[in-house]
């Protein structure tokens, strides 16, 4: 095509803007315009995807110099190593840090990733099976598949290593990555009362997800330590999704006298917050502190951008796909189902948390 080395210009340019950090899954799917999984599926030569979108991929793999030979190897069949990644996660920015993280680790350790929906409790021991059966040796679960006991046993009795990532208490029979979710709420918690707020409102994730019970206890006990009451009305359940997160915040910005901060137990939920706030012609720090949990890119890509815990998503899915990967080269998957791997955790703290301001500590509406 005649529009190809200025095709080739671009791609260049924006590989040499980062650095000289060889180009990832990321760029390919950014080159092609298409979304990483389909990228994942093109180099694993999967056939559910379109012609023309193949070519684009390809051509956007050439342009890029994205891992020629491994991904020439991929294309051949040559993968000895097949993982299946199940998820259930209804945040949609969570998903695609995790997706991200075990996708490109995927690729650098020449792994075959299947990425499957698992949603239909009755239809899941069917799929773990046919999974198996296809190949599939190991499995990464994130949130809430990673707490569901059920789903982690059917993957042993399939005969293969179940990796829980994020999980709110590591299973003794199970490989785990993750934080100490207690520790890290409990952080965030005394971050927003060191900045002089008492009347605190907290969103809750998912009941399902055993999580989100450390982080409401975490805050808890931050605030009980800190000589400071939990009203129930300044709590509000979530599921982690953004609506259930502008629902929460209704609740929460209604009440008399209103929060004048609100930790969320996700970002998703905490950029919904600010969103209600801005509708309710509330400033974001100034009339009231938001902060979340996870540092998605939600939380970067929103005003004002949010303090929040990092939670390191992407490497606690690398790790999982490094444990399997371990366990089948070493033969030590025994030892590789009880491994548990506690990562640690950052308070980042950006624009969307400030003292609280006069107006708002002594209960004045706007």
């Amino acid at each position: 095509m005649s529009s190809a080395p200025n095709d080739e210009k671009r791609a260049r340019k924006r590989t040499s803007r980062r650095g000289s950090a060889a180009p990832t899954i990321a760029d390919v799917a950014r080159e092609a315009k298409c979304s990483p999984m389909t990228v994942s599926r093109v180099i694993n030569g999967e056939g559910n995807v379109r012609e023309d979108t193949r070519e684009e991929v390809l051509e956007a793999i050439r342009r890029l110099n994205y891992s020629p030979n491994r991904a020439a190897r991929s294309l051949a069949g040559g993968a000895q190593l097949r993982v299946g990644l199940l998820f259930d996660n209804p945040s949609s920015s969570y998903l695609a840090e995790f997706l991200m993280g075990a996708l490109e680790e995927a690729t650098r350790r020449d792994v075959h990733l299947e990425v499957q929906s698992c949603d239909n409790a009755p239809d899941n021991e069917l799929l773990v099976r046919k999974m198996s059966e296809g190949g599939i040796t190991g499995f990464i679960l994130p949130p809430p598949l990673c707490d569901d006991q059920s789903v982690l046993d059917m993957i042993t009795e399939a005969g293969g290593i179940a990796i829980a990532v994020g999980p709110g208490k590591a299973s003794g029979s199970h490989g785990a990555v993750m934080i100490d979710e207690y520790q890290a709420a409990y952080d965030m918690t005394k971050h927003i009362i060191d900045l002089g707020h008492q009347r605190i409102g907290f969103i809750i994730g998912n009941p399902e997800q055993v999580a989100s019970g450390h982080r409401l206890k975490g805050f808890r006990a931050a605030m009980k330590d800190n000589g400071l009451e939990v009203a129930e009305n300044l709590l509000a359940q979530g599921q982690f999704t953004y609506r259930s997160g502008m629902v929460a915040a209704e609740k929460l910005l209604s009440a008399e006298p209103r929060p004048t901060a609100i930790f969320a137990s996700n970002d998703d939920m905490a950029a919904a917050t600010v969103a209600v706030a801005h509708r309710r012609q509330l400033d974001v720090p100034s009339d009231v502190t938001v902060c979340g949990f996870d540092d998605t890119d939600l939380a970067s890509s929103i005003w004002p951008e949010l303090t929040t815990i990092r939670q390191p998503i992407r490497e606690m899915t690398a790790k999982a796909v490094d444990l399997i990967v371990d366990a089948k080269s070493s033969r030590r998957s025994d030892r590789t189902s009880q491994t548990k791997i506690l990562l640690p955790y950052k308070l980042v703290r950006r624009n969307s948390d400030a003292g609280p301001s006069l107006a708002s500590s002594s209960g004045e509406s706007d």
